[in-house]
């Protein structure tokens, strides 16, 4: 069941939690969930990767984790570009098996729904290195979430074979554009 601002996959918040163990250890996980509330706190606890959760417990561990590493915005991107490690090497394995950037941007509309239970993404290839993803009509939107999107299609087109990746984000609902767009590059 969505929440007011949509839902997303447990497999994202585990991600997020990895990758603080992975930097910080049990203690940085602990000092991450001392920011949060006890509800969140009860939920991340026994956390199902395939079950969906309240986007806003997102934007709260989102904080937490910004808070406990002090990288600025920075560290969302670094958050996306884990996820896409951890998911293209498991359970979206098959999109990067051919090592192209584009057939795996293709996907884009199907990668979102595994993700985001509102809204839905397009693909629109713009050049032999280069494509733009739209996202319209999600719910679970946040300006941390794009930049969190930005680092995970950056890592995937670096994990299908493309140099010097680069994704731009000209518009954001965030900042109160009606879409979400990434513009993608690579060499």
């Amino acid at each position: 069941m969505a929440g007011a601002r949509g839902s997303i996959k447990g497999v994202v918040l585990k991600s997020r939690l990895g990758f603080v163990r992975d930097s910080r250890g049990e203690p940085g996980i602990r000092s991450v969930l001392a920011r949060l509330p006890e509800a969140d706190r009860a939920v991340l606890d026994s956390l199902l990767p395939s079950s969906w959760y309240r986007f806003e417990i997102n934007e709260r561990l989102d904080q937490a984790i910004a808070q406990e590493m002090g990288r600025g915005d920075e560290i969302f991107t670094v958050l996306g570009e884990r996820s896409a490690a951890d998911n293209l090497a498991s359970s979206h394995r098959a999109f990067v098996d051919a090592r192209d950037p584009h057939g795996l941007l293709r996907h884009a509309a199907s990668i979102h729904q595994a993700y985001y239970d509102t809204g839905y993404r397009t693909y629109e290839r713009t050049g032999e290195r280069a494509a733009v993803l739209r996202t319209h009509d999600c719910a679970s939107f946040s300006r941390p979430e794009c930049l969190t999107n930005m680092g995970w299609h950056r890592k995937a087109i670096e994990i299908c074979g493309g140099r010097n990746p680069r994704v731009t984000d000209p518009q954001c609902r965030a900042r109160g554009d009606a879409v979400c767009t990434y513009v993608c590059e690579w060499e």
